[in-house]
């Protein structure tokens, strides 16, 4: 068996936000499934849209359109750290010759008040690139199936300090 090589990629989607976004969730660079599905957070297994559906207290979102207005009615921002890099599939660990997005894109055009990374590597890329911005930054536990340590209900406390910023009923129970 062959093992996987390195591939020199660019991140080829928009984020999402509008002039509403209060918070901005960062990841590291897209997984090879959002790659192919063009948006977020796209392998079945990744917990991210479960998490965020359970504590806006909204309906599992299916489509990009869907997943689209949830993000944008809670007033949540998603985009990544990394605008170019070399990756063998979907390995963070992997991520070599990191080339930055201009988070001021976002900044300029939205009243962003935190930013939330999602993993440990997003919150490492972050603070190596974007250390000098003005916006206070929390790192998140990811939600990656790799993340196998943290249950759904463990990561449901630990991203419920997101919830303050949204444009909803209280979260849900997540039992």
């Amino acid at each position: 068996m062959k093992s996987q090589e390195y591939q020199k990629l660019q991140h080829e989607f928009a984020p999402v936000y509008d002039t509403n976004s209060k918070i901005l969730i960062l990841g590291s660079f897209p997984s090879v499934k959002s790659r192919e599905q063009q948006f977020f957070y796209g392998h079945p297994q990744n917990r991210f849209w479960k998490v965020i559906a359970a504590l806006t207290n909204r309906p599992l979102p299916q489509t990009i359109e869907e997943k689209k207005r949830l993000l944008l009615e809670n007033r949540i921002a998603v985009w990544d750290v990394i605008a170019e890099c070399e990756i063998v599939g979907s390995s963070d660990s992997s991520i070599r010759n990191a080339v930055p997005n201009d988070l001021h894109q976002i900044l300029d055009a939205a009243q962003i008040q935190h930013i939330y990374t999602n993993g440990g590597t997003a919150k490492r890329l972050y603070e190596k690139f974007q250390k000098d911005l003005a916006v206070p930054m929390t790192g998140l536990p990811s939600t990656s199936p790799a993340n196998a340590a943290f249950t759904m209900d463990r990561l449901l406390e630990k991203w419920k300090v997101i919830s303050p910023y949204f444009h909803c009923e209280s979260p849900r129970d997540p039992k």
